[in-house]
């Protein structure tokens, strides 16, 4: 009978759930490990970061081999990270590296391990007034969904993006193009993303740090505020120069003589009238359909939104301010006899003030979040007892790190983390094919909170064991806190 026969000078790789077997000279599916003369290797280094001001430095592709000499570590405090550490799977043996040194006179352990993530995501927060998209709208890549928008924010888009459902509850395809986009997003890389159906599609070039690009423009700035807030930042740059002020937004416009910011600064009735749906005074909701013109609407002349003015309060002459929320749009009225706003050349004193609300917004910017569970697979390569790992983290006697940057770990069940991937290492992250995404995570405690929680006690090695040419150094980045700091920790609070 015909059986299927392997190669001897083929080894198989047992780092992940797909098991390759890889020929000599050649890498697994994961581009992560080869086979280098009948040995399993790893293709990227085991990353420490030094405890300095620096900034992290470029990683494998990004830089060259005189960027680092391989010298031992000279910082103080050498934190290793799982950056190119490994896996545990299957996931009953210890974490590949469980690192012991003395902190201040505090014998610590950091419990380091690559996990394989099905279960995760990223959650994108996209600084622009444009609209990208519904509530709900599917985010497509390469046709294929991969996540959805969700509730906006002040001046923010958000995304979620990845998750079980679309890397293994879909079709082969979307598993693949989810589990891609998310490397690559994660990974500080550029990906082009399609929102909405046939009726409203919006493309958005997300990259982490960069800003977006919204069919095809880059966008440039975010939003100083709601159109009410902008009439409450800046009142006085109007009052005495032009007669009303109206502040665009898809949200919230405002309407400067009805607003209570005008009331209090004695700003005259002007017999405005702007077409949507009136909240409080001043602050109209609905005034046109959601786009990618002035302030987030669908409109490129600001005058649609403005209904007849009122004869018996409105005059000739009666001078109109009309702008945007990040000042890029602005335009000026004055009414003819027939009280009908006419374009006019704005002042100077008017035009600067359209100018100072632009100076106030903040660069507009794509925030790439990794979020992810630590089920209790991964969580069995620090200690045979799991649960009791969970609540060390939750006591504040664990600390949890990705690649080093700090983690928010949300409430509830579970160990279920949230991290800035700009905070991380260049290069943090990998994937298996099947499909999952390969993410660093590091768990710091003392060595005796170790020992308590059931943890695997005779792996611990010191930190200059580890330490090795093969061994990448970056720098700590500088708005990171050192996780081996006793601040981080219950038990350092309790001894004040």
């Amino acid at each position: 009978m015909a059986t299927d026969r392997v190669a001897p000078e083929k080894i198989r790789c047992d780092a992940c759930p797909v098991m390759c077997f890889i020929a000599d000279g050649k890498i697994g599916a994961c581009d992560r490990y080869a086979n280098h003369g009948g040995d399993l290797v790893r293709l990227d280094p085991l990353t420490i970061i030094e405890n300095t001001s620096h900034k992290l430095v470029p990683f494998l592709k990004d830089t060259d081999a005189d960027d680092w000499n391989g010298d031992i570590v000279q910082g103080n405090r050498p934190f290793v990270t799982a950056v190119g550490a490994g896996t545990t799977y299957p996931d009953y043996k210890p974490a590949p590296f469980i690192v012991s040194q003395e902190i201040d006179g505090v014998d610590m352990v950091t419990v380091v391990t690559e996990g394989i993530f099905s279960y995760c995501g990223v959650k994108v927060k996209i600084d622009t007034d444009r609209h990208l998209g519904h509530e709900c709208d599917v985010v497509r890549v390469n046709g294929e969904p991969i996540g959805h928008v969700m509730t906006s924010e002040y001046g923010s888009k958000m995304l979620s993006l990845g998750g079980v459902e679309h890397l293994t509850g879909g079709s082969k395809k979307e598993g693949r193009v989810t589990c891609d986009a998310l490397l690559r997003l994660c990974n500080r890389e550029a990906v082009e993303m399609e929102i909405g159906d046939e009726d409203h599609t919006t493309t958005v070039v997300v990259e982490a740090g960069k800003p977006p690009v919204v069919n095809g423009m880059e966008e440039k700035l975010m939003r100083v505020g709601c159109g009410s807030a902008t009439i409450g930042m800046f009142p006085k740059q109007w009052v005495g120069h032009v007669d009303e002020v109206v502040v665009v937004d898809d949200h919230i416009t405002g309407v400067l003589s009805e607003h209570q910011t005008g009331k209090i600064l004695d700003v005259a009735p002007t017999g405005i009238k702007i077409k949507g749906r009136k909240s409080t005074p001043g602050r109209y909701f609905q005034v046109a359909k959601p786009g990618t013109g002035w302030g987030g609407t669908d409109i490129e002349d600001p005058l649609t939104i403005l209904g007849p003015f009122n004869p018996k309060i409105a005059w000739e002459g009666l001078s109109l301010l009309m702008v945007s929320t990040t000042g890029e749009q602005y335009a000026y009225f004055v009414l003819d006899a027939d009280l009908v706003p006419q374009a006019a050349e704005i002042p100077d004193r008017l035009k600067a003030s359209a100018d100072l609300i632009a100076e106030n917004c903040e660069p507009s910017v794509c925030s790439v979040l990794f979020m992810g569970g630590a089920g209790g697979s991964l969580r069995a390569g620090v200690t045979e007892n799991p649960v009791r790992l969970t609540r060390s983290v939750k006591d504040s006697l664990t600390f949890v790190s990705c690649g080093g940057a700090e983690t928010y770990v949300w409430p509830g069940g579970g160990i279920t983390v949230m991290v800035d991937v700009l905070d991380m290492p260049t290069g943090s992250f990998g994937y298996v094919p099947t499909p999952a995404l390969v993410a660093p995570i590091e768990f710091t405690m003392r060595v005796s909170d170790y020992a308590t929680l059931g943890g695997h006690m005779s792996e611990i090695k010191k930190v200059s064991e580890i330490v090795s040419v093969e061994t990448r150094k970056v720098a700590q980045i500088g708005n990171q806190p050192d996780p081996m700091d006793h601040t981080n920790y219950r038990w350092a609070r309790e001894r004040r």
